[in-house]
């Protein structure tokens, strides 16, 4: 796989009748190793190793229904009182973050209600605070800590 621009890890990695999967401690399971999965693995150890966000804090591909669609949020976390605080939407590499890919993550938000959008491919990474109705949304230089991202 690819290197990204993130912080290596040690991944565990199967391969079940020709193809490859990857251990998701979160989920605590294997799961397909497609080029996305690989940026979601490496980004939950950024937010559990790196940034220190509680492990249990964390679900991956959360269901949230959006106009009667019921579709999945890569990552979210969940404040010490179990209410959304943060979206991560992740991309494979080669797929450029923009636009479409942070409305993707918006529309997840009609639903979670969250502060903050994470929008990333691993090799870029954007972290956007939604401000009140009254601030516009600010595009922050790095992810907030996760004492200050779940300040209800």
């Amino acid at each position: 796989m690819q290197l990204l621009n993130l912080p290596a890890i040690d991944a565990k990695i199967t391969e079940e009748k020709g193809k490859k999967r990857i251990f998701d401690g979160i989920r605590k399971k294997y799961v397909a190793l497609t080029p996305e999965e690989w940026v979601r693995q490496h980004f939950i150890h950024y937010l559990v190793n790196e940034m220190h966000y509680p492990a249990g804090l964390i679900a991956v591909e959360t269901m949230v229904t959006v106009n009667r669609l019921r579709q999945r949020a890569d990552i979210v976390v969940y404040s010490k009182s179990l209410r959304p605080a943060l979206i991560v939407e992740c991309k494979a590499p080669e797929v450029v973050i923009g636009q479409q890919t942070l409305n993707q993550a918006a529309r997840y938000n009609i639903a979670l209600g969250v502060h903050y959008l994470v929008v990333t491919n691993g090799m870029a990474t954007y972290c956007i605070e939604l401000g009140s109705h009254q601030e516009a949304p600010k595009l922050l230089q790095g992810l907030p800590v996760y004492d200050v991202l779940t300040m209800d």
